[in-house]
């Protein structure tokens, strides 16, 4: 299906997606697709940079008639969220990303897409290797593992760019020009616990949360989507009178995106296992009404496991770590009282390990509000602390202030509005754009963000609109036509 992809329109666009997603690109596994860029550059016979951080810049000059117009910084990032369906079979080390058509979208067989940040990669690498696109004095920067501490951007060191402007294509709604995002810092639990031994009569369960949507948590975080790790909390919270003791949890995978899946071995009394049963079975049935119109394929499995297990946590340990997750945040703290529909500040319980004597809670803090971040940080470390675990702050970076003021965002507001006959959307966004970290080194540079439609992103649902990334395309082929002069 991927021939079909690469004759879409503008098919340069598409071919060059097709092939960046032949490429594995993790996040922290950027290698292959680093060489990828570089190639591409040495190719074009362009000047190519990899910094000490590996971010990969390639500059190319500006076409006749554009040498007195203000040099651009076109921006995205390499690497992609590997997320999949517990039945997709597929490896993200070894294998390209399987493509399909779905209507007017783009999307992966069972796993994500990488349209985010792949389509504004791609779009970068079409205009590069154009000889008929008008523009000013282009300069490429490919940032790295920006979905898991935006490395490559907080490592970027200045000198390396000319660029006066910086477009970062890495928005997902085609009617917004971002002018401001959240910042964030990630939060992390760890403790320890005594293992027990299982006692006679008893008998070895397998508790499955799953069929959750799950999706980005910064962008999708107001939307009331269930978290994994969170629902089975619940279940675990509400069946302590059953005697049960918990051999492991596992949930959640990525601190940017909403836990779709939780798993837990418990041990139960044997005498106990139907009312167990019926138990969970009752709740669950209330659980999935609550969640029926944005999860309505959650599913809460209980059966028996094949191995019996030999150790469990014990059980003052269990309740205090049971009771610590369901006092900690999740989801939207504080919305914006300065911006309509923002998200201000917001908290994903991300990922929970529970194994051999050691617990691991992982948390994504994001605010606009620097002051927020921290607050919200600090009640989490509260909660962690008086259970008796250690917390840890790390990979904390600044949101991006609006700049109401901006002149290139003059200069998109009236190309959106001319070629397209309405007015754009000029909104900041609750999620981590590069933005506000590269202007630490680079704090001259007018910034702004947009990009195609993407739907699910983080998540196997992730999909690209056709109709949107060809709008996508003509926009910012016409922005670059605009671009003023230099002062």
């Amino acid at each position: 299906m991927n021939k079909a992809i690469r004759n879409l329109e503008p098919k340069a666009l598409w071919n060059n997606f097709s092939d960046l997603n032949a490429v594995p690109r993790g996040s922290k596994k950027e290698e292959r697709v680093i060489q990828f860029m570089v190639d591409f550059g040495n190719r074009l016979g362009l000047e190519t940079i990899v910094d000490p951080i590996q971010n990969v810049i390639i500059k190319k000059p500006a076409t006749k008639g554009m040498e007195d117009r203000k040099t651009v910084v076109l921006q995205s990032h390499l690497d992609m969220v590997w997320q999949k369906n517990n039945d997709t079979d597929f490896d993200f080390d070894t294998e390209g990303i399987k493509m399909i058509i779905d209507g007017d979208w783009v999307k992966a067989d069972g796993t994500t897409l990488g349209a985010d940040n792949g389509l504004g990669v791609a779009a970068i690498m079409s205009i590069f290797e154009a000889t008929d696109i008008a523009h000013p004095a282009l300069e490429a920067l490919f940032t790295i593992d920006e979905e898991t501490g935006m490395t490559g951007a907080q490592g970027l060191q200045g000198g390396y760019l000319d660029g006066e402007i910086l477009l970062n294509l890495d928005t997902e709604d085609d009617e917004e020009i971002d002018m401001g995002c959240a910042g964030g810092i990630d939060v992390t639990a760890t403790g320890n616990y005594k293992e027990e031994s299982v006692l006679d009569n008893t008998t070895t369960m397998c508790l499955d949360v799953t069929g959750l949507n799950g999706g980005h948590s910064g962008m999708d975080i107001h939307k009331g989507l269930g978290n994994a790790n969170k629902i089975m909390n619940r279940l675990l919270f509400e069946t302590f009178d059953f005697e049960i003791n918990v051999v492991s949890i596992h949930g959640g995978s990525l601190r940017n995106a909403i836990p779709r899946e939780s798993n837990v071995v418990l041990v139960i009394p044997s005498a106990k296992k139907e009312a167990f049963e019926n138990k969970i079975n009752a709740i669950s049935k209330d659980i999935k009404k609550e969640f029926a119109t944005m999860d309505g394929n959650l599913e809460v499995l209980l059966n028996e496991c094949k191995v019996p297990a030999t150790k469990t946590m014990d059980t003052r340990s269990q309740i205090t770590l049971i009771k610590a997750i369901y006092a900690a945040h999740n989801g939207v703290y504080r919305m914006s009282p300065d911006m309509e529909d923002l998200t201000e500040t917001s908290n994903n319980l991300a990922k929970i390990t529970v194994e051999n004597g050691s617990i691991k809670i992982e948390c994504l803090t994001r605010s606009s509000v620097e002051s927020s971040k921290l607050d919200l940080a600090q009640g989490l470390r509260s909660s962690f602390e008086l259970a008796g675990y250690e917390v840890e702050f790390t990979g904390s970076y600044p949101g991006w202030q609006p700049n109401v003021n901006s002149a290139i965002l003059g200069v998109l507001t009236d190309v959106y509005t001319n070629i397209f006959d309405e007015k754009p959307n000029v909104v900041a966004c609750h999620a981590g754009l590069e933005c506000g970290i590269l202007g630490t080194n680079y704090p001259d540079m007018d910034m702004i963000s947009f990009g195609p439609t993407i739907e699910g992103a983080h998540s196997p649902d992730e999909r690209a609109n056709i109709a949107s990334t060809q709008k996508f395309w003509k926009y910012l082929l016409e922005i670059l036509k605009n671009i003023p002069k230099r002062s």
